[in-house]
């Protein structure tokens, strides 16, 4: 075993092959070390109280899914078809530098378009890992640290899968997003139990949910929307679940508590919305700067119908569990985000649509 630390994550990407030597003498793990206040706590009260947690957490033992066995992964998307399309244009497909690649070049564009958005997904669902797994520790009560206990299963599932993705389909890792390490910095490195809950199944399970449900509504590869499909299964009930467990507790906090964790979630939002947009592939491939990039991006339709996903579900359960405050509310309203206030929260769930067995391959939803 040979472990390297350094003080930052790998800004090169990383190119797999099928000769990649895996024993455990030539793997080297590339970590970086961080710090964190985490106070835990141990519960003597094992009373079980049945409530949504229980039956969130018996459902997520109902539906465990391998992601060795369970997926097909002897599917391989055809080597010269892409695997995001639409019935109308991609948004890059209306620029001149795009009509100029070749086929080629286009399918490789490609490629690295799905491998720099779904390395953010492996990225965050680690950084969901680690949070769960601190929740395990620090959650008062029982049922929340044996629901968080489950949930960490979970996120190991969904870095192993979308790890495998990448490394067997694609064949490349990108770096981390810095907006998004920032993020996850903060969530992981705060002392306070509760806005780890806030940060993590309410902003990073919401902008999970939005972006995983927006690459399935355009992937073509059916392996990728069966991985997806499962993928979406657990994490909504991982939002269920901060939603009904903080309602309660938000209600316990002083005044001053409550701005203070309403003005994360704002500043939270805030990165989701304007900072985690993801260029280096147009930049590669497109002759943009990360800036052009990043403005051409904000105002594509793609982008709208990701922030119509992810505002529509995280503001009605900021709403629900009593963040959109007063001295908040103008600066989501500058935003333009309150029009989602009123959608339909994750406080309640459809018990009987999440406890449907899992579609098989050939059988999941668009």
């Amino acid at each position: 075993m040979k472990i390297k630390k350094q003080s930052g994550p790998p800004e090169d990407l990383i190119y797999f092959d099928e000769d990649l030597p895996l024993s455990q003498s030539q793997v080297e793990d590339v970590i970086e070390i961080f710090h964190t206040p985490l106070t835990g706590s141990y519960n003597w009260d094992y009373t079980v109280a049945d409530n949504r947690i229980k039956k969130l957490y018996e459902l997520g033992k109902e539906l465990n899914w391998n992601g060795s066995i369970d997926l097909n992964w002897d599917y391989t998307h055809p080597a010269d078809k892409r695997i995001l399309e639409t019935d109308d244009e991609l948004p890059h497909e209306t620029l001149e530098a795009y009509n100029k690649l070749t086929e080629e070049e286009k399918i490789l564009f490609d490629r690295h378009d799905v491998a720099e958005l779904m390395s953010q997904f492996l990225h965050g669902e680690q950084g969901a890992l680690l949070v769960a797994s601190q929740l395990a520790s620090c959650a008062p009560t029982y049922n929340a640290k044996l629901y968080a206990a489950s949930q960490t299963f979970d996120e190991a599932r969904h870095v192993e899968v979308f790890n495998r993705y990448l490394q067997e389909k694609i064949g490349i890792h990108y770096p981390i997003n810095p907006s998004l390490k920032s993020l996850l910095d903060k969530i992981l490195t705060d002392e306070r139990w509760d806005l780890k809950f806030i940060g993590m199944q309410i902003i990073i399970e919401g902008l999970a949910l939005a972006a995983f449900s927006m690459m399935k509504s355009i992937s073509k590869d059916p392996l990728l929307k069966q991985l997806l499909h499962y993928v979406i299964r657990d994490e909504a009930r991982h939002v269920t679940f901060g939603i009904n467990y903080l309602e309660d507790f938000i209600k316990t906090l002083s005044q001053e508590e409550i701005n203070e964790r309403a003005e994360f979630a704002y500043e939270a939002c805030v990165i989701s919305r304007e900072r985690l947009i993801n260029t280096k592939a147009q930049q590669r491939f497109l002759n943009m700067s990360e800036e052009e990039a990043r403005e051409f991006q904000l105002n594509t339709g793609s982008f709208e119908m990701f922030r119509n996903f992810l505002f529509s579900r995280v503001i009605p359960n900021l709403s629900r569990i009593g963040l959109l405050t007063d001295e908040v509310r103008p600066k989501f309203e500058a935003l333009g985000l309150l029009e989602y206030e009123n959608a339909p929260d994750d406080f309640e769930c459809d018990w009987a649509e999440m406890r449907k067995p899992l579609e098989e391959f050939e059988k999941i939803p668009v």
